[in-house]
């Protein structure tokens, strides 16, 4: 009886030793059909239950998605490339399997159980099992659990997410691959460019060098935001405003409040003034036929007085304590 109860005391640390290998074992097994696969595993309700069952000496990021189309999930669909770029990226960086990570992935077609059991009632759900015995063992065994509040998620965000729960230490970073579509539709896009500009560019350089073109583009845009343009786009202001009286008022009182027709009268009246200040300066003078020119002095300086009046009977609107005034207006 003595020599039984020695020899079982010897062959026990042995029994423990050949027992331990099971679970490295089972992480070994299922890395080396990570590596294969190149892509998270496709995981059904069997293995699901074999990899999360402990004793667990790895950590598990299990994707629970539906992505069949009869099952209405867009968000599934739109964030299964990102979560096989996470995969990859892990595969590439990480083929020794010193994280100790495996990546699955669960379909509702392949995993219904899997779903009744953890009563989701809404997909995709990413969850994060970590080891509970080892080294690396945490005290609340409980799967940490990503919700997809905010819409899709980026391959970077998930991956951030993931090496948060993982022990200190270097870990893969994502690796996205070369988009050849891409390449191809940029590099098409330029050499298209450089060869239109090379063919048109005696036209357009002319177009592009002309000074009355960008005067043009200038005065247009000094008009634009000097009479209000963005102010209205700021304070979302109405359009026209009734007056109380059944009409319509185009001009709304006092300095900090405007109506959308009258930025654009303002700016017609500005317009008007800059135009003829131009051509009483640039083009009377140049008029041969002295006839002529005193009749354009005469029409444009009395266009000038006219809209000028018109803007002071304007402001007094604005500013009621104005007291000055030019007839007509």
């Amino acid at each position: 009886m003595r020599i039984s109860t020695a020899i079982i005391l010897r062959l026990l640390p042995f029994s423990c030793l050949a027992a331990k290998p099971r679970t490295d074992d089972k992480f070994q097994q299922h890395h080396a059909k990570f590596i294969s696969a190149s892509a998270p595993l496709k995981l059904d309700d069997a293995l699901y239950e074999k990899l999360t069952a402990t004793p667990r000496n790895y950590t598990l990021a299990v994707l629970l998605t539906a992505l069949e189309a009869r099952f209405g999930c867009q968000l599934c669909r739109d964030f299964q490339p990102e979560w096989d770029v996470v995969g990859k990226s892990w595969i590439t960086g990480d083929k020794k399997g010193s994280t100790r990570l495996l990546l699955g992935t669960v379909d509702f077609a392949d995993g219904k159980k899997t779903f009744q059991k953890l009563m989701l009632q809404t997909a995709p759900i990413l969850m994060l099992f970590p080891p509970i015995i080892g080294p690396e063992a945490k005290v609340d065994v409980q799967a940490i659990r990503y919700d997809f509040t905010m819409g899709p998620q980026s391959a970077e965000q998930v991956h951030d997410w993931i090496v948060r729960h993982l022990p200190a230490g270097p870990k893969p970073p994502i690796y996205r691959p070369l988009n050849y579509v891409r390449l191809v539709t940029i590099t098409t896009a330029i050499l298209g460019l450089v060869s239109f500009f090379s063919v048109a560019s005696p036209y357009i350089i002319p177009i592009i060098q002309n000074r009355n073109l960008w005067a043009a583009i200038s005065l247009i845009t000094i008009l634009l935001f000097t009479s209000g343009h963005m102010f209205n786009h700021i304070r979302k202001i109405p359009y026209i405003a009734g007056d109380g009286k059944g009409g319509i008022s185009y001009f709304a009182g006092g300095f900090s409040n405007q109506f959308g027709l009258e930025t654009q009268i303002i700016a017609a009246m500005y317009g008007t003034l800059s135009f003829a200040t131009i051509a009483l300066a640039l083009r009377v003078p140049r008029m041969v036929d002295p006839r002529k020119q005193q009749i354009a002095v005469l029409v444009w300086g009395a266009v000038i007085f006219g809209m000028y009046s018109f803007l002071l009977s304007v402001f007094r609107i604005k500013n009621g304590g104005y007291p000055f005034h030019l007839p007509p207006f």
